[in-house]
């Protein structure tokens, strides 16, 4: 047995062979394999018959097919693969689940496995081409996937304590920091120690002071303790979970001269399902487990997010770091109420109510002593992508969940995980019917989120000009399923198409009502507790209007609307708000008469979404049918489908707000003068108007152009050529048998050319001159056919296409907002100290409501008047 040549990367192992003995005699062999040969192909010229693809799949009959996919099994079983198992981040759990999603690509997309695995460090050859040849002209003609490998600065926990000592430094009560993991929920028990409870990006130290409560630490409520007369300076702050992101309660804290913050989950922010209100703690009932521990990140995420050390670069391997600015210079804990109850009544002045604290000013004589020690190292993490080349190769939708959690992650990310999978399947099935999008399509599982929303944004700083040339729309989910309401929220241009869609999705839940009607859904849980209403939903409702002291839920500053703007707090941003991408995010949320969620806790668990949050999958499916049918909407329709004249009219309730905000923060005799704004409003509406005018019509005209197209394929142009037509098939067939003697895999053979069979395939075909020019050779086309006329109008659909694209983009501005220029998008941003919460005209909104400056007020006004006039001109037609 001859030896077997090592295989190179990419090939297919060739078969071992027997090595041919020397000597006479054996020409008559040589003979008899020769006519063998030559009767295979007289054979193969005589019978062979090209192979045809499936028949293309109208947009229509798309839909209907992809909207039979997502399966409520199916997703289940995927939630217990996924949600049984801690997978922080940079783990080898987490490892294992990127390769997972990988194979799942790649088994659903027919892409063969190569030998060894497509994982590629980013920043290598190999990671780049896998983006950037996408839209290359000799990119991929079939669906390819691989994993980016990205090299982040992150932590994790080693050790930590938190103390009650008295007067002579003696502990007099120890918190147990962990949860209790109660074996009702196997998973919490089984893995409770797995990833003790802290905060990410928490700096290593340790403090000891005295403490004091500051409600939930917003700007509002340390003004608020200031004007108590009460100073934080070298004391440790309290504060409860809610309104704004955690990580600025600890900035707020940090800048007021404390040393130290402990953040706590408090039974106010559960809504009427409490065990006050007679329901059982969870795993015995839906009540808050009183041990439950929210971990979560404590980085600065309106400064910046992603990785600490590359601010608005990738994290390569090899990348020059810089020192963290968005990262906490005090140690934090997350500790869980029983925990917090055992601290708060030293804070009690007598002005209490109940039991809650209150917002007094009080500082504690005991001192608490916070330990916190981390471990802080370069991680590599891991980006899953797939891609389905379009027949428009260079205009990309990409649609993108995060995979790792804190723990396990049941609702947060495995739900989205869930209903992001079940769109591949959709996708996948599609493929295998001949589909093929008109625009091409990425898949992204991103790594990191938990931490900063590292994984996306470290690949969207990498890719940044390729995602500013080609993406077209970024299609977020995070957690689909945590609760009974479905909430969405979008950049307005996307708010139409969102809700057309959703109302062609049926009610996961109500027969006869739709996706769209679940906007005001409740949770079951509001009635009286009776005997087994611990395990299962009560049916009897309360008269009398349920009393608390509100759900923590989170501030904004945008005006209302049926689908608000974006915040921040998971993957949109980078495509949002730093490189001008119209984005949404979706999923059914908590509501004060649902479950509670443990949020980030080990009790985000599969039993729970099992038991409370979607005992059916159907909600993660009718995410995954809304979310699928929208993707299918934007990559085929014709004309992107994007309002911008709705997005344009909005910017008035922008503006409205900001005048509001002026009367309230600035002095009445110098107020800024805002006409030359509102104009330029005027004149970008207008100008949107002309578009929706223009791109309607350049439609219409190359829909007409199409009807005219001959309705015959190539192969009847072609008479008088078979015997030609024959030797290529042979010469094709003998080409892959050498391939397969080395070991190389075959090559696919080119389907001939067919006239299009939609506008739309019209479209991608007039889109390439030199690929029209070749087609209309191939099928011997001469006038009267009007093929200029056909290209100009499918560059007139480009055009109107292309603006469309650039109207998100025309907010970006190079110099980005004042003192956190990583956020360049002028019409919206987190809240500087909201995080989560969206604020619109982020830096004029911020010049009146934080810096209080009338000069810089008129000068931020100035610059977005400056941005939407040339956004108008881009606009007109």
């Amino acid at each position: 047995m001859a030896e077997v040549k090592t295989k190179a990367w990419g090939e297919i192992p060739a078969p071992a062979t027997h090595a041919l003995p020397n000597g006479s005699g054996r020409h008559w062999k040589r003979y008899l394999a020769a006519g063998a040969a030559v009767l295979v192909l007289l054979t193969t010229f005589s019978t062979y018959q090209p192979r045809r693809p499936p028949p293309r799949l109208p947009p229509a009959e798309a839909e209907k097919l992809f909207l039979t996919i997502p399966d409520g099994q199916r997703a289940l079983a995927t939630s217990r693969e996924y949600a049984t198992h801690p997978h922080l981040a940079g783990s080898s759990e987490d490892f294992d689940d990127a390769k997972a999603v990988l194979k799942l690509f790649q088994e659903e997309f027919g892409i063969h496995p190569p030998q060894k695995d497509p994982i590629f460090k980013a920043g290598s050859h190999q990671s780049r081409h896998a983006t950037l040849g996408l839209t290359g002209p000799l990119g991929p003609k079939h669906p390819t996937a691989w994993i980016d490998t990205y090299f982040p600065v992150l932590n994790t926990p080693s050790n930590h304590s938190l103390q009650l000592l008295d007067d002579e430094g003696n502990p007099v009560y120890e918190a147990d920091l962990e949860e209790d993991g109660d074996p009702l929920d196997p998973e919490t028990a089984k893995y409770k120690d797995a990833v003790p409870a802290w905060h990410g990006l928490s700096v290593d130290g340790t403090a000891t002071a005295e403490f004091v409560y500051a409600n939930y630490g917003t700007q509002e409520d340390y003004a608020e303790l200031l004007a108590k007369g009460t100073d934080l300076q070298g004391k440790i702050v309290i504060a409860r979970y809610g309104r704004i992101f955690r990580g600025l309660k600890i900035k707020g804290a940090q800048e007021l001269g404390a040393v130290g913050v402990v953040i706590y989950s408090d039974p106010r922010d559960d809504g009427y399902v409490t065990t006050s209100n007679g329901f059982a703690p969870y795993p015995h009932g839906p009540a808050r487990n009183p041990t439950s521990v929210q971990r979560g990140s404590v980085q600065f995420l309106s400064l910046y997010p992603g990785d600490p050390t590359t601010p608005g670069y990738p994290a390569y391997e090899d990348a020059v770091r810089e020192e963290g600015v968005n990262i906490p210079k005090i140690p934090s804990l997350p500790v869980s109420w029983q925990t917090a109850e055992n601290l708060l009544p030293e804070l009690r002045d007598g002005s209490e109510s109940d039991s809650y604290p209150v917002l007094n000013g009080k500082v504690s004589t005991k001192k608490l002593k916070l330990v916190n020690h981390v471990d802080t190292k370069v991680t590599p993490i891991w980006n899953a992508m797939a891609a389905i080349p379009g027949h428009i190769r260079d205009e990309v939708l990409i649609i993108g969940c995060h995979r790792d959690a804190w723990v396990m992650g049941a609702a947060d990310p495995i739900s989205g995980t869930v209903s992001l999978l079940e769109i591949v399947r959709g996708f996948g099935a599609l493929l295998r019917q001949g589909w093929r999008p008109l625009r091409t399509v990425v898949f992204a599982s991103w790594d990191a989120e938990e931490y900063g929303l590292v994984g996306s944004v470290e690949w969207g700083e990498d890719f940044h000009q390729w995602i500013s040339k080609h993406a077209v729309t970024y299609l977020n989910v995070d957690v689909s399923v945590d609760g009974s309401r479905w909430n969405v929220a979008a950049s307005p241009s996307l708010v139409d198409i969102i809700k057309k869609t959703a109302l062609d999705v049926p009610h996961p839940t109500k027969p006869g009502l739709t996706l769209w009607d679940s906007r005001n859904d409740e949770g079951p849980f509001k009635g009286v507790p009776t005997e087994g209403s611990n395990t299962i939903y009560p049916t009897v409702r309360l008269d009398d209007q349920v009393t608390y002291f509100g759900n923590g839920s989170l501030t904004s500053e945008a005006p209302e609307s049926d689908i608000p703007a974006l915040g921040s707090g998971s993957d949109f941003t980078v495509f949002l708000q730093r490189i001008g991408i119209a984005s949404t995010d979706q999923g059914f949320g908590y509501t004060d008469s649902d479950a509670v969620y443990h949020y980030h806790s080990i009790y985000d668990t599969q039993r729970w979404q099992e038991v409370y949050a979607d005992p059916e999958f159907k909600r993660h499916v009718a995410v995954a049918r809304h979310l699928g049918l929208l993707a299918l909407r934007i990559t085929d329709g014709m004309i992107l489908p994007l309002n911008t004249t709705r997005y344009s009219y909005e910017l008035d309730l922008y503006l409205d707000r900001v005048e509001n905000l002026a009367q309230d923060n600035l002095p009445l005799s110098s107020q800024p003068d805002f006409t030359n704004l509102r104009t330029s409003i005027k004149t970008l509406q207008e100008a949107s108007i002309k578009l929706d005018a223009e791109k309607v019509e350049a439609e219409k005209k190359l829909r007409e152009l199409f009807e005219k197209l001959p309705p015959r394929g190539p192969h009847h142009h072609c008479r008088g050529k078979g015997v030609f037509r024959g030797l290529r098939r042979v010469y094709f067939r003998l080409k892959n048998a050498a391939r397969s003697l080395f070991g190389l895999p075959p090559l696919e053979r080119p389907i001939p050319r067919r006239i299009p069979h939609t506008p739309s395939e019209a479209l991608a075909l007039a889109s390439s001159v030199d690929e029209l020019r070749r087609w209309v050779q191939q099928n011997d086309q001469r006038p009267p056919f009007p093929i200029h006329k056909f290209i100009r109008a499918a560059k007139r659909v480009q055009r109107a296409n292309k603006k469309l694209k650039s109207f998100e983009q025309g907010f970006i501005s190079e110099e980005g907002i004042k003192e956190r220029e990583w956020y360049r998008h002028l019409g919206v941003a987190p809240g500087k100290w909201l995080g989560y919460g969206a604020t619109t005209f982020p830096a004029l909104t911020e010049a009146i409501t934080i810096e209080k400056n009338v000069t810089l007020a008129k000068d931020e006004a100035g610059r977005l008047t400056d941005l939407i006039d040339r956004l108008a001109v881009v606009l007109t037609p």
